[in-house]
């Protein structure tokens, strides 16, 4: 997923994009207003800072909202209800005060992808189709195969499988799985995700094809099955 963080502070922005980058986001960092509308093309989501230095950050949310149909996560410190109001109204679709935490913005990035109608997350349409090996998964038609043999699967392994595949070898984060699949977290949330994908190893035949990494999530094995 790319993101265009517009953000006037170097502090932010230099612990937020590795922060973002370490969780699988392509990263551009625009730290002016003017400028920004140049830079929307292929832009999944803007992470938009209203403090800037050289426009009001409300009407460069409405200029962006008049543009494009990007999503728009405003992230603020400015915290009072009234602010909020406004940034709602001026077209973003959600709004995080600063200070916040990392795994929070990045639930609500996936969260706002969802609404939008992206079941499966970052960069995926409903008429992709992804292949490893000899797997193949239809996005289209809810269909897996595995050497030319379809596979029944749950729809919540179908979307793990398609995350994973989608990512085409970067790590899918455990909390991007939960915030994409499940749309929330709980005590047990880990360990769930952990059943489905030991079960969808072994559904499809290919233990190799999904490969932990140790503390942080999933991704597609170089070794494919």
């Amino acid at each position: 997923m790319r993101v265009l963080l517009v953000e006037d502070d170097d502090r932010v922005a230099e612990a937020l994009v590795p922060a973002l980058t370490r969780r699988g986001f392509t990263v551009d960092r625009q730290a002016t207003g003017r400028g920004t509308l140049d830079r929307l093309a292929g832009v999944d989501v803007v992470l938009l800072d209203l403090g800037l230095p050289d426009m009001d950050g409300v009407t460069l949310c409405r200029n962006i909202r008049a543009a494009s149909d990007v999503a728009i996560i405003v992230v603020s410190a400015r915290g009072e209800i009234d602010d909020r109001i406004l940034g709602l109204h001026a077209g973003a679709d959600d709004y995080l005060v600063k200070p916040y935490d990392v795994g929070e913005l990045v639930a609500r990035v996936h969260a706002v992808r969802r609404r939008r109608g992206d079941p499966v997350g970052v960069g995926v349409t409903g008429t992709e189709v992804f292949e490893a090996a000899d797997v193949r998964v239809d996005l289209a038609r809810h269909e897996v195969t595995v050497a030319g043999e379809p596979v029944a699967l749950s729809r919540k392994e179908f979307q793990v499988l398609a995350l994973v595949m989608a990512a085409g070898g970067a790590v899918c984060t455990r909390e991007r799985i939960l915030a994409e699949v499940w749309g929330r977290t709980w005590a047990g949330a880990n360990r769930t995700l952990d059943v489905h994908v030991a079960t969808l190893r072994t559904k499809l035949g290919r233990p190799a094809l999904l490969e932990t990494v140790r503390g942080v999530g999933y991704r597609l094995s170089s070794i494919g099955g």
